[in-house]
């Protein structure tokens, strides 16, 4: 059990029943009256959000997550595939898990897996992926003051903002946290 002021952004607790990972702490202390702490947590089974408030000195059960390397080997339309690097356990998990972030994956992308009580409860996609241009806009270099920039399509679909000079078939640095463009490989 550990008291609700140790509480920081990316703990993890279980609070009946449910597991909760902490994305951001407040500690509000009043002119008169006790400490509340408010913090806003994401249920790591469900993927909702929400706010919580507690007294100061109530406390939670802070959990143990386990984290595994794995690699991503192939989609079969509903489960994602993947193995786990030192085991070479081959765990499937649904699609709909990782929502958008699907696009970010392609054979061979190494990612963890975080598990509690071998339950998968989330994962944590590398900070860049490298992929290959397949689609592009057309646009044209003209009079503009600042960079001008065109949407492209990725090998998985995904659609990245990137300067003009990127061209179909080049290979491209996207950052997994917003999706941006880096640099060109």
């Amino acid at each position: 059990m550990i008291d609700v002021n140790q509480l920081r952004n990316g703990t993890n607790f279980t609070l009946d029943g449910e597991i909760y990972k902490v994305l951001n702490y407040h500690h509000n202390k009043t002119g008169r009256g006790g400490a509340t702490i408010r913090v806003q947590v994401r249920n790591l089974r469900t993927g909702t959000t929400r706010e919580m408030t507690f007294p100061s000195g109530d406390r939670v059960q802070d959990i143990h997550i386990e984290t595994r390397e794995v690699e991503y080997l192939y989609d079969d339309g509903e489960f994602l595939n993947f193995m786990d690097i030192e085991t070479y356990d081959q765990p499937s998990l649904r699609k709909d898990i990782f929502g958008d972030d699907v696009l970010y994956l392609k054979e061979n992308t190494r990612l963890k897996l975080l598990s509690y009580e071998n339950e998968v409860i989330d994962y944590e996609l590398p900070t860049t992926v490298e992929h290959v241009v397949t689609e592009s806009e057309m646009q044209i270099a003209g009079d503009t003051a600042t960079g001008a920039t065109k949407k492209v399509t990725t090998e998985t679909g995904l659609t990245v903002t990137v300067p003009l000079f990127v061209n179909v078939g080049d290979k491209i640095r996207i950052d997994t946290r917003d999706g941006s463009y880096i640099t060109r490989v």
